[in-house]
């Protein structure tokens, strides 16, 4: 792997981690950063895809304990067998969706200017929601239901069109149906890790014949990059939504996906 391969590879990995789970988008700012460092095309977006999983470890990885309790548990606990159907709910509206548009989405909205709109869309939807008073009714995950972890799973659909965010429409859609900013973020945090292994796995399947050998370094320097740095973007975000609103996120959005509109519209 060349130098050149490999700054790719680290800027695309930081990218992602530090992306993911922010109400940013990972794979809008994936396309953009792609286009930027001429580094597009099938191989391209299954790379993006699969160092998906490197920051999905850091998920699993900072919450450990609470999977394994739920994992040991299940057979007993009926706290954890609630959480298990809360996320099999939550994944399947988009498992079922991702399976049927497919291949459509990556032949037709994998380009810069559909991330760029769906980025100021999404930036506009977070004013809206953070302008409402409301009082949560959920303040911890724990208390979710069925009905509302499948209500979660439908916002999540949206995520499908690249530039809108999947922490973003999960985090915002639970907001919206009466969850609290945190128990709507740590529940994003819990329905990413079936729903980008589900991800991840079926494009790799799709696109193993793109892939070669000499690929497997410059996919491995990206995964790790990748990792380390959704460590810092998730404690960070933690720490941030414990005392803070989105609006931040939104101007971010809003101006990053006008600044990318004007300049791949040029």
């Amino acid at each position: 792997m060349d130098i050149v391969a490999l700054i790719q590879s680290v800027v695309l990995g930081v990218v992602e981690g530090l992306t993911e789970f922010l109400p940013i988008s990972s794979t809008g700012h994936l396309i953009i950063a792609g286009d930027l460092l001429a580094y597009t095309g099938e191989q391209a977006k299954t790379f993006e895809i699969c160092i998906q999983l490197g920051a999905i470890l850091a998920v699993c990885w900072l919450y450990r304990e609470r999977l394994l309790r739920v994992v040991t548990g299940l057979s007993r606990d009926a706290g954890a067998q609630r959480f298990v159907v809360n996320l099999i709910v939550g994944v399947l509206p988009s498992a079922v969706f991702g399976l049927l548009l497919h291949k459509l989405i990556k032949a037709h909205l994998f380009n810069s200017v559909v991330v760029a709109i769906a980025l100021i869309v999404g930036g506009l939807i977070i004013f809206l929601v953070e302008r409402r008073e409301r009082q949560p009714r959920i303040t911890e995950v724990d208390q979710m239901h069925w009905s509302d972890a499948l209500k979660l799973g439908l916002a999540q659909v949206f995520s499908l069109i690249p530039g809108t965010s999947r922490s973003g429409a999960t985090i915002i859609g639970g907001m919206l149906f009466g969850l609290s900013r945190q128990a709507a973020t740590e529940f994003s945090f819990f329905l990413a890790i079936p729903t980008m292994f589900l991800a991840t796995g079926y494009d790799v399947y799709k696109s193993w014949h793109a892939l070669a050998q000499q690929d497997l370094a410059f996919f491995a320097v990206g995964f790790v990059t990748a990792f380390f740095s959704a460590l810092l973007a998730i404690k960070g975000l933690i720490r941030y939504v414990a005392h803070h609103n989105f609006k931040i996120f939104a101007w971010y959005r809003v101006v990053f996906g006008t600044l990318a509109l004007i300049y791949f519209l040029r």
